[in-house]
């Protein structure tokens, strides 16, 4: 990865936002100051949260930090959208903040930011918001511009050739979710469409093989992509009831968000199919899942029970944990329920579920299938 030219074109000074270890940034760093940037580092230990990203935007401020940079996972990029965001839109953080916050627009341009992705999961380096867990409200929820995207996004599979099984597990689960929720959300469109029909096969043939044999840059490669076309899609299309469900659970429970997003997939998808079948719309909304089937499969007659029983192999192949293992108590469900129905992803899931269908979602969740 040779980036540094392109950076010095952007500013002179640059909060250089980590994840917690930042000693995997050693040679980007290097290259920066080889290039003539001065740089500071900023560390994200996990989500980031509120409190986090202002003092991270209050430290690019103290410095003169003229661009940001996330070199990291999703939990990095995303606390370096916030943090360029907030340091040129100096009012409380809550004060942009969806659903626990005001909402209000942010007044001015961010800081130039740069995302360069080391998991292949979030798709966050080409998408305009950024998840922050508001601890006060024990929520995650999202900060949202336009001027939020990131100038520039340099996505090299080779710096995820040394994640963990589980991490790239979790992460790519992660983006599969993204791809799946945006090609049957409401909101589906020709472009986005386009996408997903070519990351889906991609992400179905990769991700096994690079939780069992991380250094195949090949399939570093295809999930890059995937992760990539997945960011894409879930700016274009939205996402559904697996996100609607994942981002306030992540704000109740300590868990890797792809891990969550994994385990509630296969029963989301289906119980939307079931939903569906019941519908006036059967024939508009099954081919969908039929075709996501085929996409993931591989198997020219496959259908959508095939896409919910392959989802369900791809979780116990990759061994995700069930929601009791992280955490979820019976007696959290109803309140998780009501605050998934408030959440904005919940729009865009191709057929409105019920309390009770969340509920039962919720619940399957938490123990392994029988």
């Amino acid at each position: 990865m040779r980036a540094a030219p392109d950076l010095a074109r952007l500013g002179r000074f640059a909060l250089v936002v980590t994840g917690s270890c930042p000693d995997r940034a050693a040679n980007f760093t290097q290259q920066l100051e080889t290039s003539g940037l001065a740089w500071t580092g900023f560390t994200v230990s996990g989500e980031p949260d509120t409190g986090r990203v202002a003092r991270g935007a209050q430290l690019a401020r103290e410095n003169g930090c003229d661009m940001v940079i996330g070199f990291g996972g999703g939990s990095a990029l995303d606390a370096a959208k916030a943090i360029a965001a907030l340091a040129t839109n100096t009012l409380p953080v809550e004060t942009y903040l969806e659903v626990v916050g005001q909402g209000q627009p942010l007044e001015n341009a961010s800081l130039p930011c740069v995302a360069v992705p080391t998991t292949a999961g979030t798709g966050s380096e080409v998408t305009r918001n950024a998840v922050l867990t508001s601890r006060a409200h024990h929520a995650k929820v999202s900060l949202r511009s336009p001027l939020m995207l990131p100038v520039l996004a340099i996505v090299d599979p080779e710096l995820t050739r040394s994640l963990p099984p589980a991490v790239t597990a979790s992460t790519g689960c992660d983006a599969l979710t993204q791809l799946l929720e945006a090609f049957v959300s409401s909101k589906a469109n020709p472009m986005t469409d386009a996408l997903c029909r070519e990351a889906l096969p991609r992400a179905g043939r990769a991700l096994p093989r690079c939780v069992a044999h991380g250094e195949d840059l090949d399939a570093r490669a295809d999930m890059a992509l995937a992760s990539l076309f997945s960011g894409l899609c879930l700016a274009n299309a939205g996402l559904g009831a697996v996100h609607g469900i994942a981002g306030p659970l992540g704000g109740m429970i300590g868990a890797p968000h792809g891990a969550l997003c994994a385990r509630l997939l296969p029963y989301v998808m289906e119980t939307n199919v079931a939903a569906i079948s019941r519908g006036p719309h059967v024939t508009d909304g099954l081919p969908r899942f039929a075709e996501a089937a085929r996409l993931l499969t591989g198997s020219t007659g496959a259908a959508a029970p095939e896409l919910v029983d392959w989802l369900h192999r791809l979780v116990a192949r990759l061994d995700i944990p069930c929601l009791s293992d992280w955490g979820l108590a019976p007696e959290s469900v109803d309140i998780l329920v009501e605050k998934a129905q408030k959440a904005s992803s919940m729009k865009a899931n191709p057929v409105a579920l019920d309390g009770n269908e969340l509920a039962g979602i919720i619940r399957r969740a938490m123990s392994p299938p029988q």
